[in-house]
């Protein structure tokens, strides 16, 4: 996909990747001005962020951080250990 730059600057983003990244009319992009390349990201609103975390819950409150992974990754088998010959 191609998108021209005009005299003022501005270009217009193709419908296709607005759409795949959602991106609607009053979104602000930040751009990277240390990438090789031309890089935007669309930012999040702080007051966004802060709706997130007062809306986060622990799913899995009464587990340990290795019950979580196991209920995550389901039971890994280790493989036996080996001894060592002596030279």
């Amino acid at each position: 996909m191609k998108a021209t730059l005009t005299s003022k600057g501005q270009i217009t983003i193709p419908l296709d990747i607005r759409s795949r990244l959602h991106l609607k009319p009053g979104d602000v992009l930040e751009f990277d001005e240390a990438a090789p390349f031309l890089k935007a990201t669309k930012t999040i609103a702080p007051e966004a962020w802060e709706k997130f975390g007062k809306q986060w819950r622990d799913p899995w409150p009464k587990l340990t951080g290795e019950a979580v992974l196991e209920e995550l990754r389901g039971p890994v088998e280790l493989p036996p250990k080996h001894k060592r010959k002596h030279a």
